[in-house]
């Protein structure tokens, strides 16, 4: 079978399994409505007409980005994730995984039960918009170090926002685990095992949900099921690499385990910020990061300003790109360590130059993709994602007096050459 022919097989193949993912509706929307008005005239409701916050979500553009591009020879491409409601990637999850409790029985809307989850900020921010629009309450935890404006965001979207000092995942007050134990203790102090809302045939339990974004499968699912399927269709499967970084490591197993059997020699590299460990485990099988051999260590989590990706442990997303076995072999073909001085120079290019304005993660995956368009040479194309604007990233990232204060020069590269071969 020729490369065209495979093509043409596996864009039918990504229609087959939207159309049979159920009560999830980031690839699929309703053709047309018909309504009969009052003067009996049928009115057809085109399928532009989105259902709700949630008919927003997924779909995202996927841009040139210009100066990449003609800098490297290469087709850089990048997934406007921070076009969705929320403003990332991260309303993808919130939406999927909500829906899936609640066909599962785990959530019912209207009923007082509450959406727990220990977030950096951005899956709070999503989880909070989708829980006001289906009926229910939100509770996020996240460390006292991220960006303040991300909890504004929180409490504006009506979620009850606990700010604890960050420390180790082993530590039961990490963010993470205080979340779970929120959610646990949910509904102790009721007269019965969860308030019963309603007459007592319904039997509608309130219920305190924990969402576990770092260890649910469904995380890696939803972009398994929904990005990468999109990408497929948009670049018609003319991929040669695909660049991202890891938080939980939902969007990189998924994307590249949706893309690897369907785009013949596709390669796909992590973005890894500094003082993580994850680019060592998937260049050498061990995980590693060499701020902790230096003692230099600014954080419990990683040492890097950048927030939202980069870890010094193997989730279970993640650990899908090592196969089921847990062997050190990985499916990805490489991994970039990009300093924070290179994030902050970097997203301060993409604005002079592109007029992205975009947030640290996606500064990451811009160096790391320049690196790697370096590395194929000209005439290929590479997507990268764009998962968050620099808006929620004001008082830290992108404020200037900050990061001078810390060493990091804000002033505009006077071209790429700024950015060396990284090793």
């Amino acid at each position: 079978m020729d490369s065209s022919s495979w093509r043409q097989l596996s864009l039918c193949a990504v229609a087959t399994l939207a159309a049979a993912t159920v009560g999830y509706r980031l690839l699929v929307q309703p053709a047309a409505r018909r309504d009969k008005g009052k003067d009996g005239k049928c009115q057809a409701q085109m399928a532009e007409i989105k259902e709700g916050v949630a008919g927003l979500i997924g779909n995202t553009p996927l841009m040139r980005i210009n100066s990449l591009s003609e800098a490297t020879g290469c087709t850089v491409l990048g997934k406007c994730e921070f076009l969705n409601p929320g403003g990332s990637s991260k309303d993808r999850i919130a939406l999927f995984l909500v829906e899936r409790a609640e066909l599962s029985g785990e959530l019912e809307p209207h009923t007082g039960s509450c959406i727990f989850e220990g977030t950096s900020g951005s899956t709070g921010i999503s989880l909070a918009m989708v829980a006001r629009a289906k009926g229910y309450a939100c509770h996020i935890v996240m460390p006292s170090d991220q960006a303040i404006e991300k909890s504004e965001l929180l409490e504006r979207h009506g979620a009850r926002v606990e700010r604890v000092p960050p420390c180790s995942i082993v530590d039961t007050n990490n963010f993470v685990n205080v979340a779970r134990r929120r959610a646990e203790e949910f509904g102790q102090n009721d007269a019965t095992d969860g308030q019963v809302v309603g007459s007592s045939s319904s039997r509608r339990r309130r219920r305190g949900f924990f969402v576990d974004q770092f260890e649910n499968p469904l995380n890696f699912e939803t972009h398994f099921f929904t990005t990468g399927p999109e990408l497929l269709r948009q670049t018609g499967g003319t991929i040669d690499a695909f660049v991202h970084g890891a938080g939980t490591g939902g969007t990189l197993a998924g994307v590249t385990l949706f893309l690897k059997p369907r785009v013949p020699g596709i390669r796909c590299f992590l973005a890894d910020p500094q003082g993580s460990g994850l680019a060592n485990k998937v260049n050498h099988g061990i995980m590693f990061a060499h701020t902790e051999r230096e003692g230099s260590r600014r954080r419990h989590q990683v040492d890097s300003l950048v927030e939202g990706i980069g870890l010094n442990r193997l989730t279970r997303n993640f650990a899908r790109l090592f196969g089921r076995s847990g062997s050190n072999r990985c499916l990805l073909d490489g991994a970039v360590t990009v300093s924070d001085a290179d994030a902050v120079s970097m997203s301060r290019w993409l604005m002079d130059a592109d007029g992205l304005f975009v947030g640290s993660s996606a500064a990451v995956n811009c160096v790391a993709t320049l690196e790697i368009a370096r590395r194929l040479g000209p005439g290929h194309t590479i997507v990268t994602v764009l998962a968050d604007s620099g808006q929620r990233h004001l008082t830290k990232f992108w404020n200037d007096r900050a990061m001078a204060a810390l060493g990091y020069s804000v002033a505009v590269p006077e071209s790429l050459d700024y950015f060396g071969r990284i090793a």
